[in-house]
């Protein structure tokens, strides 16, 4: 039974990685390629060599891919490697299928070039992480990074390794305005990216010292559904005990939580501040793989 229910989720793993190389492989052909876009990564680079060597942007990413490859092998293991394989396969095979055959459904507009071809290949590259594959290329780079420095977010490490790609490329297009372009899709795949990795989980953490500490408690845990905490504090001046509230709570109920406290005392102390990530129930599990 075990064994059947793993066939199952490693057939649909692998069925969401083909729809994403597609979703990635569109983005690419579609927008980025016929606008002169590099968006980075070793698709950029696979765009800039297609222009001097006239080989496939598809069969170049696959070519690319090999060293970077063997380096997955060593570092994740065979099984990480072989899901990597397969994503590649797809994205340099739906590429060159996309490019050579549904060439008249291109967008030749610049502006939507940035917009919808970097949003789509973070798009498909977003799911193909969360499946425990990556696009190969500099996601792998990338992986192995993340595995150095967990700290920093995956988008935040492609927008920092596609510069290097969006120059190269601006030299190969000889056009400054094609790579302020290329630099601009870059900004907007590591914000999609990092939106489908983490989601919208942000969340504000508020601190209140105020005289009504179990009032205002109460609001929240009943009308906002909130979780929240006492934190037994003492004034420096004052040597007053008080009870703090530690309240973490989605952004959009912030304002709400804020009214409760005002209306119950408007001489509260409150501190307000932004939570990235948040662990925990209603929030993202503990054990979900850092991506």
């Amino acid at each position: 039974m075990y064994i059947k229910k793993k066939a199952k989720k490693i057939v649909i793993d692998y069925l969401y990685i083909a729809v994403a190389a597609l979703i990635y492989s569109i983005g690419t052909s579609l927008f980025s390629d016929v606008n002169n876009l590099a968006p980075g990564g070793f698709t950029g680079i696979a765009i800039a060599l297609n222009r001097i060597t006239g080989i496939g942007i598809g069969a170049w990413f696959a070519i690319l891919n090999i060293p970077v490859m063997i380096l997955g092998i060593w570092k994740f293991g065979i099984k990480f490697t072989i899901s990597t394989i397969y994503a590649t396969a797809m994205i340099s095979l739906f590429t060159d299928i996309i490019s050579k055959y549904f060439y008249a459904f291109a967008v030749q507009d610049i502006i939507l070039g940035v917009i919808f071809g970097s949003a789509l290949a973070a798009l498909g590259m977003g799911i193909i992480f969360k499946k425990g594959a990556t696009s190969g290329g500099s996601d792998i780079i990338i992986k192995i990074l993340r595995l150095q420095y967990p700290h920093l977010k995956t988008g935040i490490l492609f927008f920092i390794t596609d510069v290097a790609v969006v120059i190269f490329a601006g030299v190969v297009f000889r056009d400054i305005k094609a790579a302020l372009y290329s630099m601009l899709a870059c900004m907007i795949t590591s914000f999609v990216l990092d939106l489908v990795l983490y989601g919208r989980d942000g969340a504000k953490l508020i601190y209140i010292i105020s005289d009504k500490p179990d009032i205002i408690t109460q609001r929240l845990l009943k009308e906002l559904d909130a979780g929240a905490t006492h934190i037994f504090g003492e004034g420096a001046y004052s040597g007053e005990k008080k009870k703090v509230i530690m309240c973490v709570i989605k952004k959009r109920l912030s304002p709400m939580a804020e009214d409760i406290v005002r209306e119950e005392d408007p001489d509260a102390f409150m501190i307000v501040t932004s939570a990235t990530e948040i662990f925990g129930e209603g929030y993202k599990s503990y054990f979900d793989e850092r991506i």
